[in-house]
């Protein structure tokens, strides 16, 4: 039996799991909405207050689009799926997208 034994000590090395990426909700203007409906949808759906609906259905509605919020993937497809239909259910165009955050 030998009297010691050789061992190999690798260094430690620490991974940390990789933070998931952003996805934007971004709102697409259009013509025909209410505009008092988007807010309503906004304030539902992405939890705004009045003001900060009013905002960014202002900002649509000038710009053509406006950035919601951003959230992991899934939240954000749940959120824009979540929030077109309860425009097609009114029937209205109202149609929120989905982008990768950069």
């Amino acid at each position: 039996m030998p009297e010691s034994a050789d061992l190999l000590l690798l260094p430690q090395t620490k991974t940390r799991p990789e933070r998931p990426r952003l996805w934007k909700v971004i709102l697409l203007n259009d013509d025909f909405t209410p505009r008092d409906f988007v807010v309503t949808v906004l304030r539902a759906v992405f939890r705004m207050t009045e003001g900060e609906a009013t905002g960014v259905m202002l900002t649509a509605h000038r710009r053509g689009a406006c950035v919601v919020g951003v959230f992991t993937r899934e939240v954000a497809e749940s959120k824009a799926l979540a929030a077109t239909a309860r425009g097609r259910a009114a029937g209205h165009p109202l149609a929120f997208t989905t982008e990768r955050e950069d």
